[in-house]
């Protein structure tokens, strides 16, 4: 009898441990597409970067971190309510976690900066590379939600990425949301960590995913 509920405890362990570590569906990545464009009779919409932000997570064999990144500026070209073309600026300086605190968090933000010195390219390098970039190249409408494809220009590589996001429209006030997803960092050349780059590192690597939520509000110009 106790070694029967012995084993109802280990799997709902592990159904736990599942649950906790589970992350936003993978976006599409291919190489960099040109840039969509807009009619000149388009709405123009500027990002309100105060309401704009990008969480992300990344994961690791004892847990995760998670934070959030500021948006810079942006801009949005609409028709009929539709999405057409758009850049947003990432400022990559402002990379916060938000799970640590006192030296822990200073420590890896730090890390993921770059601030340190022999580390600087672990993971962002933001001396070197302070911003990143996002610009649409088209959108398709799937399931309801908004498929929003565009190249993320990050660490001096721009990629194809394509994942789900609700856009609304509200007045003169549009509102983008994006799912959380996941893109393979190793693909922009941040390979600190990566058990897919570097062999014997046993359980102290770093999962290859990070998780984004990209929350942009803008309004009509």
């Amino acid at each position: 009898m106790k070694k029967q509920v012995l084993n109802i405890f280990t799997v709902l362990a592990l159904g736990l441990a599942v649950v906790g570590c589970k992350k936003g569906t993978e976006a599409n990545t291919s190489e960099a597409k040109e840039a969509a464009t807009s009619e000149s009779s388009s709405s123009k919409y500027a990002v309100n970067t105060s309401e704009s932000t990008i969480e992300w997570k990344g994961f690791k064999p004892a847990g995760s971190h998670n934070g959030t990144i500021n948006i810079d500026s942006g801009t949005f070209s609409v028709t009929d309510n539709t999405l057409e073309s758009g850049t947003f600026i990432i400022d990559m300086t402002s990379i916060n976690t938000t799970d640590l605190e006192g030296d822990q968090k200073a420590n890896l933000d730090a890390h993921l900066k770059g601030t340190v010195e022999g580390k600087e390219g672990d993971f962002f390098n933001v001396a070197k590379f302070p911003n990143a970039a996002f610009e649409i190249t088209g959108t398709t409408v799937e399931n309801g939600k908004t498929m929003v494809s565009g190249n993320l220009a990050l660490k001096g590589t721009k990629n194809n990425i394509t994942f789900p996001a609700t856009i609304t429209n509200t007045g003169d006030v549009m509102t983008i949301t994006s799912d959380a997803f996941t893109i393979d960092r190793t693909k922009w050349s941040i390979n600190y960590g990566s058990k897919s780059i570097f062999d014997n590192l046993g359980d102290k690597f770093i999962n290859d995913d990070m998780e984004l939520k990209i929350s942009i509000t803008a309004k009509k110009s």
